[in-house]
């Protein structure tokens, strides 16, 4: 069996490119023709006469964060998808809120290519523990195992004990979610008695994997890799060998951008992540996903010339993907707004015991009993996460413009 899966993870530099070159013109042109939003926007542009990979920075940027407000202007999806209604499998809603259509075309968002280099085969049983609840990432991942051959338990989040006793019936051949989760379900599994050492392989997403994450889940014979992807654009890279960068996926073209602008960065520099993507049901021309990353010099170890990335580096702007959720300034000036009380705040995410915690500090006008219980039902609403709230007094949070402060640190 072959370590790869197909032929266009070996291609030379001079494919790759020319490749690259014919299904970029293919989709500006779909795009523009087809897409009501790049019918305006790519207007100007000669997309038939696209001939060189260097041309692309001088087409416009569509920013994630821009979304919310298209999507509100042009309801529901803001002129982006050229599918007909019903060409549409599933809309999905994602913080911000953000919607996004997908189609019945097979393993939409690709995930088949990061399962396998992770090590998942067909005939694999998977322990699917990522949300099926209006976010995208539960079907994301059934899309990608059911194209390689795999069957799903379609756990979702929650129900930790249920979860733990499927896992020790079932005998499940890898898992995929969040790491913080499968690190609970080993602790949980030793608390319980109950085996999971049936789990031999991971592809986790949505979260950090610090190295002693992963030296923990090898201690308890689980080789796991990461996934970079979007609701909106599918994977974008991957982990192929440990700690030697994420692979390009061939779906898509990716750029490392100076944030706030459009004019790449030299290579190795750090810059925000832009990303074309190849699928004509949804053609995403040049979009900013608000993440921060650097191209990685030579070749990986694994054998496959695609490009890699450093992984996740930060944020381009002040959201932050907290348990695989974004969690965007909108939100917390909702949670604010709801609480009279609240004079100002801060959603602050610390990494303690590796695992993400989130902390509304509240300058509060006064401290009214129950006020922080409130205020933690509201973050769970707004916010789609669990999270503390910490009162504090008047004038103590910087007059710094900062909403959101992400100070976690993965040493």
């Amino acid at each position: 069996m072959s370590d790869y899966f197909d032929e266009l993870e070996t291609r030379s530099k001079e494919e790759r490119e020319r490749f690259f070159i014919d299904a970029l013109r293919m989709q500006l042109v779909h795009a523009r023709e087809c897409s009501p939003l790049f019918s305006q926007t790519l207007a100007p542009h000669d997309c038939e006469g696209f001939s060189s990979l260097g041309e692309l920075s001088s087409y416009p940027v569509l920013r994630k964060s821009a979304l919310v407000e298209m999507q509100k202007r042009t309801p529901p999806l803001g002129g982006v998808s050229p599918l007909e209604p019903d060409k549409i499998r599933y809309v999905h809603a994602s913080p911000g809120p953000i919607y996004e259509a997908c189609s019945a075309r097979e393993d939409f968002w690709r995930l088949a290519r990061a399962l396998y280099a992770a090590g998942f085969r067909k005939g694999d049983l998977v322990h699917n523990s990522f949300s099926y609840h209006l976010t995208p990432a539960g079907v994301m991942l059934d899309s990608g195992c059911h194209a390689l051959g795999c069957a799903v338990i379609p756990a979702g989040t929650g129900q930790t004990e249920l979860q733990l006793q499927t896992i020790n019936d079932l005998r499940p051949d890898g898992y995929v979610g969040t790491p913080s989760f499968l690190k609970i379900i080993i602790e949980k599994s030793m608390e319980s008695g109950l085996d999971v050492s049936c789990i031999g392989k991971g592809l986790v997403s949505g979260e950090a994997l610090p190295p002693p994450l992963r030296e923990q889940f090898k201690e308890n014979g689980i080789d796991v890799l990461q996934a970079y992807a979007t609701a909106d654009l599918g994977v974008i890279a991957y982990e192929t060998v440990a700690d030697t960068g994420l692979i390009l996926d061939e779906g898509v073209y990716v750029e490392i951008v100076r944030p706030g602008s459009g004019d790449p960065v030299p290579s190795g520099e750090v810059g925000e992540v832009v990303v074309t993507s190849f699928n004509p049901d949804y053609p995403l021309i040049r979009f900013a996903t608000g993440d921060m990353s650097a191209f990685l010099d030579g070749q990986s170890p694994c054998g496959r010339t695609n490009r890699r990335i450093k992984g996740w580096l930060g944020r381009a702007d002040q959201a932050a993907k907290v348990r695989g959720m974004f969690i965007h300034p909108e939100q917390v000036n909702r949670v604010v707004d709801r609480h009279s009380e609240i004079q100002k705040a801060r959603l602050v995410v610390e990494w303690i015991d590796q695992q993400d915690h989130v902390t509304l500090q509240c300058e509060a006008s006064n401290h009214a009993e129950g006020l922080e219980e409130a205020v933690a039902d509201s973050i769970r609403e707004f916010c789609r996460v669990r999270g503390s709230v910490k009162l504090v007094e008047p004038g103590s949070i910087p007059n710094d413009g900062i909403v959101i402060e992400d100070s976690r640190k993965y040493e």
